[in-house]
C-alpha cells in the first residue's frame, strides 16, 4: 500500500515527437504486464476512494488496480467491465487528469497520481488478446424492441445493457459507420478506429442490428420510429457548431472544427475527399481558435497534415482552459504555438478566404459562476496573425430535433438541449434521451453512463407491466 513512495509514476513508453509528427499512428506504447503490474501496485488502497468519485462511471478502480497488481487480470477485466461498457475507449481519451488521476489522493500528496486510465487500457487490452470479451449472449429474449437513435458512445452503451436484458435493439445513424464522433471526430492518434470497429462488431455479434446512413427526419420520422419499436432512446448526440460572432466569421474561409475532423479521418479510411484542399493544412500556416479537446485535436492533426505553422488561440490562460493539459503539452511538444489571451476580434480576408485574425489582447478579470475567471478586453491592445487556413473550434450545440425530426411536442430546455424529467425520460411517453443531446458537448464518460443508466431506466418501464411468470 505504500508502493507509490518509492516506485515512480510512469506512463506508457511515447513515441518522440519527431515520430508523432509524421502519422496518426497512437503515441503511446500499450504497458507490458510487468509495468502495468507496477504502476497499479502504487494504488495506496484508500479507504475512500476519490478515485472513484471523480469517476462520472464510479469505476470500482481500487479493486481492479490491486487485482491487476495481483495478476488476476480476468478478475480485474471483469471488475472495470461491470461498470463500463467502453473502458478501453475512455482509457485513452478520458481527460484523467481532470477526473479520476486528478482526485487521486497520492496526486494530491505529491508523488503522482497512479495512471488509471493506462491501466484501465490495459486491463481490457489483455482481456481482448485472450478473448474474454465475447458477444452478450442474454439468458432470455423479453421480445420488446428498442430503437435508439445515434450510434456514438451514449447510444452504443444503451444498446449493450439493453441486450444484456434480452430486448432487440435497433441502432439508427446518420454517418456510413458506427461510433459517432468516436469514429469521425477523434483523431486516430488519440483513438484508433480499430478499437471502435471491434466494439461494433462485437455488438452485431450480439444480435443489435445497425441502419447506418439513415437520417431521422429523412428516412423515418421519430413518430414512425416510435410505431416500430416498443421504446426510443435518443442519443444524437451535439453536431451543431457554435457560431464565431466577430466580423467574417460567417464566411466560408473558417473552417469548422468536425469538418476538418471528419475529412481527416475519412481520408484515414482511405477515402478521397473532394475539398480543393480546403480540408487540408498541408504547406499552410494554421491558426485554431478555441481551448477545449476538440481544438487540440484540430492543431494536432494539422501538425500530422504538414502545416508550415500551427497556432491556438485561446482567450484565457492556460489555467483556465477547460482542455486537457495533457492534451496541451502533447501539442506543444509536437510544436504547436499557444497564443494565450488572445480573442478573435475579427477574421481577415474575403467571404470566401481567409487570410489571418485579427487578435484582440485580453486580460483576466473576476471569475464568473464555473470560479474560472472571465477574460476582458484590453482597450487598444490589438495584432493581426497571418493564416492560410482558419479553424474555428468553439463547441457544440443540439441540432434542432423536433422541427428537423416532425416532433412539435419534443420539448426542448433553455439551452436548446432535451428536456428529461427522472434522469432520462422525455416529454414524449416511452422516448428517453442522454449524453450531447441532453447535456451539450461533453466527455465520451458522461454519454457512457447517461446510455447505460438510461438503459435500467427503459428496461424498468417496460417490465414494469409484465408478469414474473413472463418476464422469467
Amino acid at each position: 500500500m505504500l508502493k507509490f513512495t518509492h516506485v515512480s509514476q510512469r506512463y506508457p513508453d511515447k513515441r518522440a515527437p519527431e515520430a508523432r509528427r509524421r502519422d496518426f499512428d497512437e503515441i503511446y506504447a500499450p504497458f507490458d504486464p510487468e509495468r502495468g503490474a507496477a504502476q497499479a501496485e502504487r494504488c495506496s488502497q484508500c479507504g475512500v476512494p476519490f478515485c472513484q468519485s471523480g469517476c462520472p462511471l464510479a469505476n470500482d478502480i481500487p479493486d481492479w488496480l490491486m487485482l491487476a497488481a495481483e495478476g488476476r487480470m480476468r478478475e480485474a477485466w471483469e471488475r472495470s467491465a461491470a461498470t463500463s461498457t467502453l473502458p478501453e475507449i475512455c482509457g485513452r481519451i478520458c481527460p484523467q487528469d481532470r477526473l479520476c488521476e486528478g482526485a487521486c489522493v497520492i496526486e494530491q500528496s505529491g508523488h503522482g497520481a497512479v495512471t488509471i486510465g493506462s491501466v484501465e487500457t490495459h486491463i481490457t487490452e489483455t482481456a481482448w488478446e485472450n478473448g474474454w470479451i465475447e458477444p452478450v449472449r442474454p439468458a432470455a429474449e423479453t421480445g420488446l424492441s428498442v430503437g435508439i437513435i445515434g450510434a456514438g458512445p451514449a447510444g452504443l452503451a444503451c444498446a449493450e445493457r439493453l441486450r444484456e436484458q434480452g430486448h432487440a435493439v435497433t441502432i439508427y445513424d446518420r454517418y456510413d459507420r458506427a461510433g459517432g464522433l468516436l469514429v469521425y471526430g477523434i483523431p486516430n492518434f488519440k483513438l484508433d478506429k480499430s478499437v471502435v470497429t471491434r466494439r461494433v462488431e462485437r455488438l452485431i455479434e450480439s444480435g443489435i442490428a445497425f441502419k447506418l446512413g439513415f437520417e431521422v427526419g429523412k428516412d423515418a420520422s421519430l413518430e414512425e420510429l416510435r410505431a416500430r419499436h416498443d421504446a426510443v432512446y435518443i442519443a444524437a448526440g451535439a453536431y451543431a457548431a457554435r457560431a464565431l460572432t466577430c466580423p467574417g466569421g460567417g464566411g466560408r474561409g473558417l473552417v469548422p472544427a468536425l469538418d476538418y475532423l471528419t475529412a481527416s479521418n475519412r481520408r484515414g479510411f482511405g477515402e478521397e475527399i473532394a475539398d480543393n484542399g480546403r480540408l487540408d493544412a498541408s504547406g499552410k500556416r494554421v491558426v485554431v481558435i478555441g481551448g477545449g479537446d476538440t481544438a487540440m485535436d484540430c492543431v494536432r492533426t494539422a501538425i500530422r497534415q504538414g502545416a508550415d505553422s500551427v497556432a491556438c488561440l485561446y482567450r484565457r490562460d492556460r489555467e483556465n482552459m477547460p482542455g486537457s493539459a495533457r492534451e496541451v503539452v502533447h501539442a506543444e511538444e509536437e510544436g504547436v504555438r499557444f497564443d494565450w489571451l488572445s480573442a478573435p476580434a475579427a477574421i481577415l480576408g474575403d467571404a470566401e478566404t481567409a487570410t489571418g485574425v485579427k487578435v484582440q489582447i485580453m486580460a483576466l478579470g473576476a471569475p464568473d459562476a464555473s470560479g474560472r475567471r472571465q477574460p476582458v478586453a484590453v482597450p487598444g491592445e490589438e495584432r493581426d496573425v497571418p493564416a492560410d487556413m482558419v479553424v474555428a473550434a468553439l463547441g457544440f450545440e443540439p441540432e434542432a430535433f423536433p422541427e428537423a425530426w416532425s416532433a412539435a411536442d419534443l420539448t426542448l430546455n433553455p439551452r436548446g438541449a432535451i428536456r428529461v424529467s427522472q434522469g432520462c425520460r422525455t416529454s414524449l411517453p416511452g422516448v428517453y434521451a442522454g449524453g450531447d443531446a441532453v447535456r451539450g458537448a461533453s466527455l465520451v464518460v458522461w454519454a457512457v453512463k447517461d446510455g447505460q443508466d438510461a438503459a435500467k431506466v427503459i428496461h424498468d418501464d417496460l417490465t414494469a407491466n409484465i408478469p414474473a411468470e413472463a418476464a422469467e
